[in-house]
C-alpha cells in the first residue's frame, strides 16, 4: 500500500486504537483501472474534502483504498450477527474496510468505509468484491433517504475498479466509499459478548456512548441508558421507514446500527401498492423482513442487543434481566407514538384533532388501500388535492368508492391541511423500475439515467413539470415480478 500525499485527508484510527480486539489491520486489493462513476460533492464539502482532489488519480486511489494518508490504519471490523434468525458468531467485514475516522466541518466524527475492496479473513466463501450495480444502488438509495430526512449512512463515491466480478454473469466491479456516524452495530456487541471479555464489552459500550449517546454518560446507570437510547432511535427510524414505504430487506443484527442510521442498502426497495406482506428480497423466502413485520424484527434485534449487554446493566443477573426487559418494553410505545405522529402529519391533520378519531381514520384507511392495491406514495399526494377541494385524483385510485367516500367525509371533518401534507409526503421516491433501469444502463457504461434519477430524488417533495414518469408507479407486469438481490 502506498502513502498518499494528496488530497489532504486526516484519517484517525480511534476505533482501531480503542478496540484492537475488534479491528484487523488489512489492505485493499489493487484496482487495475479506477474510474470515478459518482462523487457526492455536497457530502465531500460537509466532510471538508476537496472534490477536485478526490477526482484526481491520487484521490481515486484513496477512494478504493490502495493509497491512504500517512498514519492511517485501515481495518476490517469484527462483529457477529443473527442472519434471518440464525446466529453466526464471526461475520465481520468480509469485503469491506474502515479506512478511518474523519472530522467534518461541523466538528462531528464520521467513518470513511469501503465496500468491495477485496477479501479479508472474514470473507468466508465470498470473493470480497462488488459490482457496479449494487454499489450504485446504495449510493442512490442512501441519497434518497437523506433527502427524505431519514437517518442514513451515505455514499461519498462509487469507483469502478476495472476488474470483472463473477456473479450470474461477469459484471464490472466497483468500490463504494461510505460515510457513517460509525459502523457500530448490534452485531458488534454480540461479538464482544461472545469473547467472554466483559472489559472489552464495557470499552465498546463506552465508545458507543461517547460517539453517539453522550447523555447516557451522566445517567445513574450509563450502560442501561445507552441501551434505552438505542431503543429510542431505532423505534423512530423504523417508524420513518414504514411511513415512506421503505423495505430494508435484510434486517439482520449486523445491519442495525447503534447510532440509529439506516445501513446496508442491499435487497431493499420501496413499496408500491400498499400491502403489509410485501417482500422484494430474493433471499427472504419466509417473509421475515416483509414491510409489515419490520417493527417486530427491530424489536427482536434489540432483544439480542439487550442479551449481549446484560453483564453491564447490573451485577446481579436477575436484576440485569429485569432492567433489560423494562427498557426493551419501551420500544412498542415509542414506535407507536412515532408512527401515529407521522400518520397524523401524512394525513395533514391538526395537532388538536381528537386522537381517537385520528387513530380510527388510520385503522380504517389501511385496509382500503390494501384491498384496492393503491399506490402508497401517490395516494397521499393526491389526498392533499382533496384537502384543497378536488377529491377526484384520489378517488380514481379506488374501486370501492362508497368505502373511500365514507372515509373521506370523516377525514375532511377534521380539517386537513393540503399544504402541510405536501411538505411530508414525497412526490418522488426511488421507484423500483426506474432504479433498475438506471442501474442496468450504468452497468453498460451509461451513467446519465443514474445522474438524472439522483437529481430528481434530491428534492422529493417538490413537484416539477416534465418529471411525471418519476412519480408514476411501476408497470403492473414489472411490479408483479420484481425481486431484489444482495449483490454478493
Amino acid at each position: 500500500m502506498s502513502v498518499l500525499p494528496v488530497p489532504a485527508v486526516g484519517l484517525d484510527d480511534r476505533f482501531a486504537r480503542a478496540l484492537p480486539e475488534m479491528a484487523l489491520p488489512w489492505q485493499a486489493e489493487e484496482a487495475p483501472e479506477p474510474t470515478l462513476l459518482a462523487l457526492n460533492e455536497p457530502l465531500a464539502a460537509e466532510l471538508g474534502l476537496d472534490p477536485a482532489a478526490l477526482r484526481s488519480p491520487e484521490g481515486l486511489r484513496l477512494l478504493v483504498g490502495t493509497s491512504v494518508p500517512e498514519g492511517a490504519t485501515p481495518v476490517a471490523q469484527a462483529y457477529s450477527g443473527h442472519q434471518f434468525g440464525g446466529f453466526t458468531p464471526r461475520l465481520g467485514d468480509g469485503r469491506a474496510l474502515l479506512l478511518g475516522e474523519l472530522t467534518g466541518v461541523d466538528g462531528e466524527l464520521r467513518d470513511l468505509h469501503l465496500k468491495g475492496s477485496g477479501r479479508t479473513p472474514f470473507a468466508r466463501g465470498g470473493d470480497g468484491l462488488a459490482a457496479v450495480g449494487p454499489m450504485l444502488r446504495e449510493y442512490v438509495l442512501g441519497e434518497a433517504m437523506h433527502a427524505l430526512g431519514i437517518p442514513t449512512t451515505r455514499s461519498l463515491a462509487v469507483v469502478a475498479t476495472g476488474r470483472a466480478v463473477r456473479r450470474e454473469t461477469l459484471l464490472p466491479g466497483a468500490v463504494l466509499a461510505r460515510v457513517a456516524s460509525s459502523h457500530l452495530r448490534v452485531g458488534s456487541f454480540q461479538y464482544a459478548r461472545g469473547t467472554g471479555d466483559d472489559a472489552l464489552l464495557r470499552r465498546l459500550a463506552d465508545v458507543a456512548i461517547t460517539r453517539h449517546h453522550p447523555a447516557a454518560a451522566d445517567a445513574e446507570n450509563p450502560y442501561l441508558a445507552l441501551f434505552e437510547a438505542v431503543v429510542a432511535v431505532q423505534a423512530s427510524l423504523v417508524a420513518q421507514w414504514m411511513l415512506v414505504g421503505f423495505i430494508h430487506g435484510v434486517m439482520n443484527t449486523d445491519n442495525m446500527t447503534i447510532s440509529g442510521e439506516t445501513i446496508d442498502y442491499g435487497p431493499c426497495a420501496f413499496m408500491e401498492a400498499f400491502d403489509p406482506d410485501t417482500v422484494y428480497s430474493s433471499i427472504d423466502e419466509g417473509g421475515r423482513y416483509r414491510y409489515g413485520n419490520q417493527p417486530l424484527a427491530a424489536e427482536w434485534n434489540l432483544a439480542r442487543l439487550a442479551e449481549a449487554m446484560l453483564p453491564l446493566f447490573a451485577d446481579d443477573a436477575e436484576r440485569s434481566i429485569e432492567l433489560a426487559q423494562a427498557a426493551l418494553g419501551t420500544f412498542r410505545p415509542r414506535y407507536e407514538a412515532a408512527w401515529s405522529e407521522g400518520m397524523r402529519a401524512k394525513l395533514g391533520l391538526p395537532d388538536d384533532a381528537d386522537d381517537a378519531a385520528v387513530a380510527g381514520l388510520v385503522d380504517d384507511l389501511l385496509p382500503l388501500l390494501q384491498a384496492d392495491h393503491v399506490d402508497h406514495t401517490s395516494f397521499y399526494r393526491r389526498l392533499a388535492d382533496a384537502a384543497r377541494g378536488d377529491a377526484e385524483p384520489a378517488r380514481l385510485l379506488f374501486l370501492d368508492l362508497a368505502g373511500f367516500d365514507a372515509w373521506l367525509s370523516r377525514w375532511r371533518a377534521l380539517g386537513p391541511d393540503g399544504g402541510a401534507m405536501d411538505r411530508v409526503n414525497p412526490v418522488y421516491i426511488p421507484r423500483n423500475h426506474l432504479v433498475e433501469e438506471a442501474l442496468d444502463a450504468a452497468t453498460g457504461g451509461d451513467l446519465a439515467p443514474v445522474e438524472a434519477l439522483l437529481e430528481v430524488l434530491a428534492a422529493p417533495f417538490d413537484e416539477r413539470p416534465g418529471l411525471e414518469r418519476y412519480a408514476a408507479p411501476a408497470p403492473q407486469d414489472f411490479a408483479g415480478t420484481f425481486r431484489t438481490f444482495c449483490g454478493t
